[in-house]
């Protein structure tokens, strides 16, 4: 209610011709923050001629939900089965005699990799055509939370990989095996991070 009162008076302040300038001074001095005030001046776009022009407004979709969250979870199965498949390969060529590598585990992360990879695809091919179609779509706000969380989660991932090396660095057993494993890990949270970069923008 509050955010609906804020945005009313931009809009009638600017229908009587106010500038920027002068609405934030008065809405500072009113007590609002200045996050609140730029948020709504933001809301409507100033036109010669013309009375204030909403802008679009962060949405809600049922559609949207079940896309980008397939597209999420389909990321982190992917970015899941490639770094179990490196670990396997790197316990391969540089065992340490701990015991039998279980082919089963390989042959699950290759089917899933095989059924995942073309979702994955398919998925971000689609998204690709939203972002041709309906910019901006940073509006979606279940785009906006999936990405944030993404990015979180590989933000962790990439910072507990760290730590991790840090202390076998320290406690003496920061073997050649566990620089390549760290070193998966790292690229695969960094590839997760890249990817969503840009969903963050227009946030």
């Amino acid at each position: 209610m509050k955010t609906d009162q804020l945005t009313q008076f931009v809009h009638d302040a600017r229908a009587a011709g106010h500038g920027s300038d002068s609405i934030r001074d008065a809405l500072r001095q009113a007590g609002w923050r200045d996050s609140e005030t730029a948020q709504a001046l933001a809301a409507w776009a100033h036109v010669p001629g013309l009375p204030p022009v909403p802008r679009p407004r962060p949405y809600l979709s049922a559609r949207e939900a079940l896309l980008f969250g397939l597209l999420f979870v389909s990321l982190a199965v992917i970015s899941f089965c490639i770094c179990q498949l490196g670990f396997t390969l790197i316990d391969r060529a540089l065992p340490d005699g701990g015991g039998n590598i279980h082919a089963g585990g390989v042959r699950m992360a290759v089917a899933t990799l095989l059924t995942f990879v073309p979702l994955f695809l398919l998925l971000n091919h689609r998204v690709e055509r939203i972002d041709a179609r309906d910019r901006p779509s940073g509006r979606s706000l279940v785009r906006r939370w999936l990405a944030a969380a993404s990015l979180l989660v590989a933000a962790l991932f990439l910072l507990g990989d760290l730590a991790v090396t840090i202390f076998a660095l320290l406690n003496g057993e920061l073997t050649l095996r566990f620089i390549l494993k760290a070193l998966l890990v790292a690229v695969m949270s960094a590839l997760v991070l890249a990817y969503y970069r840009d969903e963050m923008d227009d946030a």
